[in-house]
């Protein structure tokens, strides 16, 4: 291939244009995004308020070393929290932005959101320490009749991070399938449509 060919296939290259998104199809797209961002603020407030409550619960909590503990323990899962809110910020700034007009951006904003997905599901897991913690808190500070053997203590703590940690997994799919999950179908629903 000589030099003028190359040339004529890069330029060929250059202006096939993707295909652009129309009015209708955009309409489609914008509400199941428009729904994807009053599901975050919704969701943004409650973590605001559950916060906002656990320090006012941890505020009242006696003896001093087990306010001490929880309050650690508050702040540490707020650190987490505001970690994962960070990157769901930017989604939030990249859907409040206009709809795509092409195929390869729509492509794009699927990909954008599927990643959210495997950050929300991290940021739920991203609790199981917490719950270690709050068990370890638990059998340390309530008042038992009898004092619990090893065995016992190995079994609770075991048994209740293992069906704490389904719980948690099971309802952050839940959570997310459906506040976010079946928008994100519609939306790829869409991308397969334009693919035909």
């Amino acid at each position: 291939m000589n030099i003028d060919e190359l040339k004529n296939t890069w330029n060929e290259d250059i202006t096939e244009e993707t295909p652009e998104i129309n009015i209708e199809q955009r309409n489609k797209i914008n509400l199941p995004l428009e729904k994807i961002r009053k599901n975050m603020r919704m969701e943004f407030w409650w973590i605001i308020g559950i916060f906002i409550f656990a320090f006012i619960v941890c505020s009242v909590c006696r003896p001093f070393k087990l306010q001490l503990y929880i309050t650690v323990l508050i702040a540490s899962m707020l650190i987490v929290t505001v970690f994962f809110y960070n990157k769901f910020f930017k989604l939030y700034n990249e859907i409040s932005n206009p709809v795509p007009k092409t195929y390869d951006s729509l492509k794009d904003l699927i990909m954008q959101l599927n990643l959210n997905k495997q950050y929300y599901l991290s940021y739920y897991i991203s609790f199981a320490p917490f719950l270690v913690c709050e068990i370890l808190i638990v059998l340390e500070f309530i008042p038992w009749r009898e004092p619990l053997s090893e065995i016992k203590i190995a079994a609770i703590l075991i048994g209740t991070v293992t069906g704490g940690l389904f719980l948690l997994y099971l309802s952050g799919k839940f959570w997310f399938h459906r506040y976010y999950g079946r928008y994100i179908q519609h939306i790829e629903g869409l991308l397969e449509e334009l693919k035909k």
